[in-house]
This record gives C-alpha cells, structure tokens and sequence, in this order.
C-alpha cells in the first residue's frame, strides 16, 4: 500500500542533555494497591551507573541485527501494538511499560505476556491516578529511562493534561535543553466502540496537539505497529492514540521484526482529481467506502491519512489541494474545536486561490458520544460524507 517504512536507526552515543542511569525501575515491584508515595519511594532507590553505549548493550546489539523483513504475518491491531512494546523493550534496556492493570494485559490485552518476558521491575502496575502515572513517567524520562504509559481510555486522560502540556512538553524548553523528556510515550485508546457511552468514546486528541508533544494515530496494524515504535525512539514526549473499535477488527499482513514509519508525514492512500479527503485512525475505513461510492458515481477522491496530527504535513494537503481543487475534512471528533479546523484554516491560507468550493467538515455532532442505539447518529459514516462529496463537487 505504499506504506514508508524505514529500517530503526543505528545506536549513537547517549546526548549530553539527558542523564544516564541504570536499567529501569531495577529495584521496584508494585501492585495494583501500591500508593504513589511507594513510587515515588522506590524511585529515588534507583542507583547511578555507567552510561550504557553500543559495545556494552545487548540490546542496542539487537537493534543493530534488527531491519525491516520483508517476511509478513497476519495479525490485528492490537498484537501489532504488543509487537511493538516487546521490540521496544529488547532494543532498549531503559525501557519500561507502566499504567492501570497492564500485568495482566490492561482492558484489552495489548500488554498481554509483557510481564512474562521482561519481569516485574520493567513491566508493572501503578495507582489509578492518570496524574500521577504521567508525573512519575516525567520524572523517570527527565534522568534518561524511556517510558512507554499506559491509560485505560483517552477519556480519563484529562486528570493528566498539567503533566502533558505543562510538564513533559516544555521540558527541554525550560531547563536550557539541560533536561528533557523524549523518551515519554503516552498510549490510550479512543473513540467510539458500539457501547462504550459518553465515558468510553471520546476523541479529545485535539485539545493535545500542543507545541513539545507530537500526536500519532494509525489506522492498521501496519502502521500501528511502524508508528508506535518511532514515536517510542523519538526525541521529544509523544501521545498515541489508538482507535479502539479496531483492535481486533482490523487485520493485516504486517511486516515482521523491527521496523518505523516517519513521524510528520501524511500518506496518500489512493491517489484522485476532483476532491481532497482527509482523515485518521478508525475514521478512515469510512472514508475509503466514501470514495468507493463516489467512484461508481464518476467522482475521483484523492485519501490522505494524516498519522501524525501534531506536527502535521501540510506540504502533502497542499500539494493535493492544489491539484484537487477541493478539500474534505473527516474525523469522529466534535466539530467545533476538532482538529480539522486546524488543517481547515491553514489549507486556506496557502490554497484560498486554488479552491472551487468551501472546505468542508464531517465531523462528530456537538454533543457527547451518544450512547448504544444513537452512536450511530454521532459518527460521521461513509454516507454522509458521500452526500458532502457530491456536494462540494457540484458547488
């Protein structure tokens, strides 16, 4: 499908601007009741050693005779995301994964066998304090660890935001680069399932597009697995989002062993001439049977995925729009306040004399996620974006 994969960079000297410190959390084992005074006790037990270079790393030699294979296997979305931790946690020996229940695998089993493979001290439970989970992953990325979290849903992750956005993003601002925290990566999943009401179903990825945090969201195995593992290796705090309703619906022949997928960049998923449609995650599958109706109907859509919300690819949009002529926005996400008003406003700033029809958005109603029988009201499907398809080609 076109996907851009790159082979996992080769390892190079710890930077000067973060710390070195043992393998993590070497001397800590909690339970699902431990206190956030228990963590915060058995943290600062964690003893100063050597820095940790290539020649010495068993892991950073598995990194080494890891590559992209072009051998393939079948799986959903959320092995692929299990894959990736496990690869994660083999090529960084000061890798860890942490949050609500995830010993045992978390609500849906993506950390499953994790505790089994890598122990206590580098796979563990913490508190039901989103807040403190994220204070305490702040923490341990600002000494060197490279901290994979965990929260059960993107709904509960507010009670986090002041550590996000406040915390983790302004990090290496603030200290003078002396400090910073790229080695954060925050999981959660959202969106809407079928039956997850108005707590379970939230899309609030946009209220996170903040300058410091990169946002990633995949629509397949391929590229969860892919855009987990960069946003794991990069140098600055990352949230990835994953669209529940797929993680065992979306099934693909994912490429095996250790590869990534750029962080930045858009992909163009089929290519077309008369209109722009863009989208992430789950919304996606809409989409493409948007433009498989459109096509009977003799209307060529140009399908972009984002994948990276923040820092998004605008010159890729661009150039599409350009050529198109049209652009239309789809996400799950409430309308107003939605980051497709973001990408509205910026398209028409630099294509305003290139479009032949307003921009259009179809987006989740300003409401809550209505629950059971009325999700099905809220979620912008493939047919309403079919009747704003024909309706911006025919303006």
């Amino acid at each position: 499908r076109g996907w851009r994969l790159q082979k996992p960079p080769a390892p190079s000297p710890q930077p000067a601007t973060r710390r070195n410190c043992p393998s993590p959390l070497s001397c800590i084992s909690l339970t699902p009741r431990s206190g956030m005074k228990a963590l915060a006790r058995s943290a600062a037990r964690i003893r100063r050693s050597p820095p940790v270079t290539s020649s010495s790393s068993s892991g950073q030699k598995a990194r080494l005779r890891r590559g992209f294979s072009t051998k393939t296997k079948r799986i959903n979305l959320f092995t692929a995301v299990n894959e990736a931790m496990s690869i994660a946690l083999e090529t960084d020996p000061k890798a860890c994964v942490f949050g609500e229940d995830i010993k045992f695998g978390g609500v849906f089993r993506t950390t499953l066998g994790l505790v089994d493979k890598f122990g206590n001290d580098r796979v563990f439970n913490t508190p039901l304090s989103e807040q403190g989970i994220l204070g305490f992953a702040v923490g341990m990325c600002s000494i060197g660890h490279t901290c994979i979290t965990e929260i059960q849903f993107a709904d509960y992750i507010h009670p986090a935001f002041d550590q996000i956005v406040n915390e983790a993003s302004k990090y290496r601002y603030r200290s003078g680069s002396q400090f910073e925290c790229g080695g954060l990566t925050v999981r959660t999943p959202y969106g809407v399932v079928g039956h997850g009401g108005f707590y379970h179903s939230q899309s609030p990825e946009a209220a996170y597009c903040q300058p410091g945090v990169k946002v990633v969201i995949p629509r397949c195995p391929v590229t969860a697995k892919g855009l987990l593992l960069s946003c794991i290796r990069d140098a600055n705090p990352c949230i990835f989002f994953e669209p529940k309703i797929l993680y065992r619906a979306s099934v693909a022949d994912v490429p095996e062993g250790d590869y990534m997928i750029p962080l930045g960049k858009a992909e163009v998923m089929r290519e077309g001439s008369d209109i722009t449609l863009v989208g992430y995650g789950a919304q996606l599958k809409h989409l493409e049977s948007a433009c498989d109706m459109a096509e009977k109907e003799g209307i060529s859509c140009e399908l972009i995925d984002l994948q990276t919300l923040y820092p998004y690819d605008i010159d890729t949009l661009e150039a599409s729009v350009k050529k198109t002529g049209r652009l239309l926005i789809s996400h799950e996400a409430a309308v107003t306040g939605g980051w497709g008003a973001e990408i509205s406003a910026k398209v028409q700033e630099r294509c305003f004399e290139y479009l032949e029809a307003p921009i259009r958005r179809v987006c989740g109603l300003d409401v809550p996620p209505s629950p059971l029988v009325y999700e099905v009201i809220h979620v912008p499907d493939a047919l309403k974006n079919l009747e704003a398809i024909r309706e911006t080609v025919s303006f």
